[in-house]
């Protein structure tokens, strides 16, 4: 039996071998405390949770198969609040198109723009699906090494000139996940004016643009003048309105490459089921309590981790953005594999390998804030004692 090449040559997926891991540990009784994956442990909002409900059952128009690129009112809202938030005009019917979750218009955005042989500018380390979604398009990824001596921002001029030629297409990501790292608009003008020069496409994953703390204010893309003609933004409701499992979000931004997105979802794809966009017109009208009260939450939590780093003697950044901390494996374990793994087995305690996400994070693990208080508590005095174990 024949399978492709190209799923053949995909790596495995971390968060999926976690949840193996996580359920072999569990069925041998294990207690665990999952500090590896970040999916918001606070329940979506009661007011959308209600809209839902009501929509339902009471409009059984929305049952049918969805508008492909989103429903107009959807795609009203959500081009509004982009004016609210970045001050952006978007067009919600030429600029805009909603996401089955920010996720799918990554894979599928690498579709509509990469042909096969040309080059894709992949962040690592990174989220995973930007390296998977060129290999899916049949696109050669390359590596643009995120170091912690830079910031973890890209080197634009370290990229070779053979690769310029045939790079059509580079994925952004600030917030960033695993590092945490930001970026202001200075950084976005050097993006742009480089995605310019070499006639590259821009994508930016802007998912944690809301989880932001210490006054720290992320930026769009699109606000760089010049932006609007080779970029597209990527905005996701699952973090700042925890809609994770909803799979609810849009992109907006060049027109003809949003068109070529709808294209290809178009083919592959019949939209998100309408009574969740409604709900989600919710959420974008009354968005600033609940994401005020996240903050809260992760700064709070975000503190007591990087106090418990400290006191171990773990150097450790405080981030100004994101769900996660991101540091440097224990000197004392050979990878970020082998001190995942002794951790699990150990406390039953689990964390992101830093390899996971790619060749530059070896060396780093990540922990993520998107567990409940107690047990967040409970985790980092487990990994306290295997720390101090680990140096006996």
């Amino acid at each position: 039996m024949q399978i492709a090449d190209r799923i053949t040559s995909m790596p495995k997926y971390l968060f999926a071998e976690i949840d193996r891991l996580k359920w072999e540990a569990r069925a041998k009784g294990v207690d665990l405390i999952n500090l590896g994956v970040g999916d918001p442990d606070v329940p979506t909002p009661d007011f959308i949770v209600n809209a839902m409900v009501d929509i339902v059952k009471n409009q059984p128009a929305t049952h049918q198969y969805p508008e492909y690129d989103g429903d107009p009112a959807f795609r009203r809202s959500a081009a509004a609040y982009l004016k609210k938030r970045f001050s952006l005009d978007v067009h919600p019917d030429k600029e805009l198109v909603a996401l089955i979750g920010s996720k799918e218009g990554i894979a599928h955005f690498a579709l509509a723009v990469a042909n096969p042989g040309d080059v894709v500018l992949v962040p690592d380390p990174a989220y995973p699906v930007y390296y998977m979604s060129a290999v899916l398009a049949g696109a050669e990824p390359y590596l643009m090494p995120l170091l912690e001596e830079n910031d973890y921002l890209p080197d634009f001029a370290a990229i070779p000139a053979h690769i310029l030629r045939r790079a059509r297409l580079m994925y952004l990501n600030y917030p960033n996940n695993p590092t945490a790292a930001v970026a202001d608009l200075s950084f976005f003008a050097k993006a742009v004016a480089f995605a310019k020069e070499h006639n590259i496409v821009i994508c930016h994953d802007n998912a944690y643009a809301e989880i932001t703390f210490d006054g720290f204010v992320a930026p769009s893309i699109l606000e760089i003048p010049g932006a609007e003609d080779c970029c597209i933004e990527l905005y996701s409701l699952s973090k700042p309105l925890n809609m994770t499992g909803w799979r609810i979000a849009f992109a907006y931004g060049q027109e003809k490459l949003i068109a070529a997105l709808r294209k290809v979802k178009t083919a592959t794809d019949s939209g998100p089921f309408t009574a969740i966009q409604f709900a989600a017109i919710e959420g974008l009208a009354n968005p600033d309590a609940t994401i005020a009260g996240m903050r809260d939450i992760y700064t709070a939590r975000r503190d007591r981790v990087i106090a418990l780093l400290k006191s171990l003697g773990l150097p450790c950044a405080s981030p100004r953005a994101s769900l996660y901390v991101w540091l440097r494996v224990p000197e004392q374990f050979p990878s970020s594999q082998a001190f995942s793994m002794a951790l699990l087995a150990s406390q039953g305690v689990i964390v992101s390998p830093g390899v996971g996400f790619g060749q530059y994070g070896e060396g780093y693990f990540r922990i993520s804030l998107t567990t409940p208080d107690h047990r967040l508590d409970e985790g980092l005095e487990r990994l306290r004692n295997f720390l101090l174990e680990s140096k006996s």
